[in-house]
């Protein structure tokens, strides 16, 4: 791991020497007493394509406002010194993403293009809140191969829309358990219009991911315009991604907004682009591309206790010999229950 050491440092360095920035909103109000159920679904046929990432769903539950205890004392301690005075929420999630190459109707290796990958995940989260920012820990446990599914959901999926049968999973990447350790740092800097509920804001992040599937490090920046943007942080993503996170407290019958943003990661190890840290005869035949950047513009809308979002991205070339960047879209659908 010594060669993640650096990009390591420097990420966590940047985190905690970010001073507060000043918002004019409060923290979740008194009444947000429910959590908050997410399910969001990401697809490759929204941006006309493919290949590469071609799916991804994640259903995930964030607990109501809680008292620190515990782990999450010592969390909060660990990130914003205010103990057992911050608030938390906990939370899991469980998810799955396909990858495939470009031409699914090869049967046999293609070593220029991306590989056929399944990768089925379970996530636990601490959520710690201040008023000027958010700390969120996740442990994730994951495994990537024949065993995570991958084959068998996109073949499902293509025959229930009548399109062509991928046919090269028989070369997809072998199996591969692991567990990473995720942390995200989010700013919310506030601006109303007059005394009416439109403004605008700015919601910077910052966070690295650490383990055997999964490392990098990463720093992205939101810009909304809508009514009520202190209920939330952004709508909810499929990792890696520019994702809010993964609560939102109405207090009106209906608001939205419209949103942009883009976010920058240093890839310095990707189980499925790069194989495994354990076994150097495990390599792939592409030359994965260290720095990656995604850009995204989307809509939110909230009607009492359900939020709706859909988003548009475009993600830079993830390997060399990738010709095109990756276009996909994702539909978010939370309910507060």
């Amino acid at each position: 791991m010594t060669k993640f050491a650096m990009p390591m440092l420097a990420g966590a360095s940047v985190l905690f020497a970010m001073p507060a920035m000043s918002q004019t909103s409060d923290p979740a109000p008194a009444e947000d007493t429910k959590g908050t159920f997410s399910f969001v679904l990401e697809n490759d046929w929204f941006g006309d394509q493919d290949r590469n990432y071609t799916n991804g769903f994640r259903l995930g539950y964030l607990s109501a406002p809680k008292n620190a205890q515990w782990v999450d004392s010592a969390l909060a301690n660990l990130f914003t010194k205010e103990g057992e005075a911050a608030t938390i929420r906990r939370g899991f999630a469980v998810g799955h993403s396909v990858f495939t190459p470009s031409d699914i109707s090869e049967t046999d290796f293609i070593p220029d293009q991306h590989p056929y990958a399944g990768y089925l995940y379970l996530e636990a989260t601490s959520l710690i809140e201040t008023e000027n920012a958010i700390d969120q820990v996740s442990v994730r446990i994951g495994q990537v191969g024949k065993s995570a599914g991958g084959e068998w959901l996109q073949e499902e999926f293509h025959s229930l829309i009548s399109d062509d049968l991928p046919l090269g999973w028989e070369n997809q990447v072998g199996e591969q358990f692991g567990a990473d350790l995720i942390y995200d740092r989010r700013y919310r800097a506030l601006a109303n219009f007059g005394n009416s509920d439109y403004g605008v804001d700015l919601v910077p992040n910052a966070g690295f991911t650490l383990g055997t599937l999964n490392t990098n490090a990463r720093a992205g920046l939101t810009a909304r315009f809508g009514n009520d943007l202190k209920n939330d942080y952004g709508p909810p993503r499929v990792r890696p991604s520019l994702a809010g996170a993964g609560y939102f407290t109405p207090d009106d019958d209906f608001s939205w907004y419209v949103f942009g943003g883009a976010e920058a990661r240093y890839i310095a190890h990707d189980y499925i682009l790069d194989g495994s840290l354990f076994d150097d005869s495990d390599t792939r035949s592409i030359h994965t591309e260290r720095v990656v950047h995604d850009l995204q513009a989307g809509l939110v809308l909230q009607w009492n206790n359900t939020q709706l979002s859909l988003t548009y991205v475009e993600r830079s070339k993830q390997f060399e010999e990738q010709t095109t960047p990756q276009r996909f879209g994702a539909l978010g659908w939370s309910i507060k229950l």
